[in-house]
């Protein structure tokens, strides 16, 4: 499906133009995707939402305000933006830790809410000010597999806290509490939300078999309307459906500044800025390798609009904004052209809350729970593992361990680990120094580029600075004959700069070393699980 729209986009010739002149010439294209968009993200909004902690309607705020200011402040061409499971652990953590009182050990929501909006306030400010210092280049600092189980760790979170609600049963604690917790769940479960929440899980996985329907009816959008129809027959309670404001109004929420001088805000304010910049950058650079027309995204420009779409939420009840890889990828395949198909899936979101209020209110909550746990176990599918066990004993260690500190521990310690530990594993393997030993021979129409010693994600920024610089259009050569190591983060990325060089009309022959090839999933699939 994917290769169709490409080849179908690729069949305009010209790139289409953006702003203002591309609104009206793209319309036919860009308005149908933005549709879609809206019936898949509507459902995930809410959901994510719930799961995070915060009233509903956050999350469709977030998707509108995503959609709409974030596509004419981005710097990316086809990304959706608005709220995403990556995020699901950071916010609930910052929930439930700033809203406990800790006389009485009670958690206090709707504070730990408000104080976890002045989080996101803090977040983009900072996200504006490293664009500003073109710290765009952020995703070239982590080991991949350390990326890849800290999404694997938020997987395994989302799909424990997400069953006990299928089941129609809260349980809230410790993740060891909450996996502990599942036989007393499944022993108390409510039979009319539990057939909903299975109904619903079921539905996930087997409707991209269903062939033609699958083509057109988004999944999320069949989960939701066989779940409505369910809860009306089967009698659910209001207790167990979303609950929205019938007047948008009512849905303003502020951030609360009163613990802004703790410690813990600080924590948050750091996983925050750390998680959203990150999945945002890895985004965009995945979608750049979809996008039919290879348009290069303006990372510095995105993580500035990234953080001011981040203030603005934050300031009205929203929940963070990242660039969302899913509805990204399916922006694309449905023929999209432009960002204005982002501000369609927001404008078409913002008339559902304004219109359909009552409609909302009738979706099962478990039907929600169902769907994130599909997306939970895509996060930490074991073929993720798989990957990463064939790059190497010790790209699976980093993922294992990245994925356990997070789910078990905490997300920040679970990144912060599998960075010490791949880093220390890079000087041992001979990565002793920031700056690569990179030389560059030749200015006709043939150049190379040779490299010496050791290379890894400590010194890539070096190593990849040095390949910015090079002239586009050449004959180039990457000579590795001097190479003693290279980690698979720079293998990844030396594949990608390969494509890379070649839209520009280059081309890139490797001696020294076998042909470079991609060892494990490229962003794309790294990403894609990220509902």
């Amino acid at each position: 499906m994917a290769d169709q729209a490409t080849d179908a986009a690729r069949d305009v010739g010209a790139v289409p133009k953006d702003w203002l002149p591309g609104l009206i010439q793209n319309a036919k294209y860009d308005i149908p995707a933005g549709f879609i968009l809206f019936l898949i993200a509507l459902p995930l909004s809410l959901g994510i939402a719930i799961a995070s902690g915060a009233p509903p309607i956050a999350g469709v705020i977030t998707a509108v305000i995503g959609g709409i200011a974030g596509s004419l402040l981005g710097g990316s061409y086809v990304t959706i933006n608005g709220a995403a499971a990556g995020l699901i652990a950071v916010v609930f953590g910052a929930v439930n830790g700033l809203g406990l009182d800790p006389a009485t050990g009670d958690v206090d929501l709707l504070r730990g809410f408000r104080a976890a909006l002045a989080v996101g306030v803090v977040c983009g400010v900072i996200q504006i000010g490293m664009g500003l210092l073109k710290l765009g280049k952020l995703t070239s600092l982590f080991p991949l597999n350390v990326v890849h189980g800290m999404l694997a760790g938020i997987g395994i979170i989302i799909m424990a806290k997400q069953f006990h609600l299928a089941l129609g049963v809260e349980v809230s604690g410790h993740m060891i509490h909450t996996i502990e917790a599942i036989p007393e769940s499944i022993a108390s479960l409510v039979p009319n939300v539990a057939a909903i929440g299975l109904a619903s899980l079921i539905l996930m996985i087997l409707w991209g078999r269903l062939g033609a329907v699958a083509k057109f009816v988004p999944a999320p959008l069949a989960v939701v309307v066989i779940a409505i129809a369910l809860a009306e027959l089967l009698g659910v309670e209001d207790d167990y459906l979303v609950a929205v404001p019938t007047n948008i109004a009512d849905a303003y929420l502020s951030p609360d500044w009163s613990q802004v001088a703790t410690p813990l805000f600080w924590k948050f304010v750091i996983t925050y800025v750390f998680v959203a910049s990150l999945e945002s950058l890895l985004t965009a650079t995945a979608i750049e390798k979809m996008d039919p027309w290879k348009r290069r995204a303006n990372m510095n420009r995105e993580l500035m609009g990234n953080g001011t779409v981040n203030i603005i939420s934050s300031f009205v009840g929203g929940l963070p904004m990242i660039a969302e890889v899913v509805r990204s990828s399916a922006n694309i395949m449905n023929g999209a052209r432009t960002r204005w198909a982002n501000l369609f899936h927001g404008v078409f979101l913002a008339l559902a809350v304004v219109l359909l209020p009552v409609v909302l209110n009738m979706i099962p909550l478990a039907a929600l729970a169902g769907m994130l746990m599909f997306i939970g176990f895509r996060l930490a599918h074991p073929k993720e593992f798989v990957h990463a066990y064939k790059t190497g004993k010790e790209e699976l260690f980093y993922m294992v361990f990245t994925a356990l500190i997070v789910a078990f521990e905490d997300l920040l310690a679970g990144v912060a680990a599998g960075f010490i530990v791949a880093a220390i594993v890079n000087a041992v393997r001979g990565v002793r120094s920031v700056t690569a030993d990179a030389e560059v021979i030749g200015t006709g129409e043939k150049i190379t580029l040779r490299l010496r010693g050791s290379h890894g994600f400590l010194n890539f920024l070096s190593l990849r600075g040095k390949l910015d610089e090079l002239p586009q259009g050449r004959a180039l050569t990457l000579d590795l004959s001097g190479v003693r190591y290279i980690d698979h983060t720079v293998h990844e990325q030396l594949h990608d700069f390969e494509a890379e060089y070649a839209r520009g009309g280059g081309s890139v022959h490797v001696v020294g070393k076998d042909e470079l090839r991609p060892l494990a999933q490229s962003p794309v699939g790294a990403m894609r699980a990220v509902g």
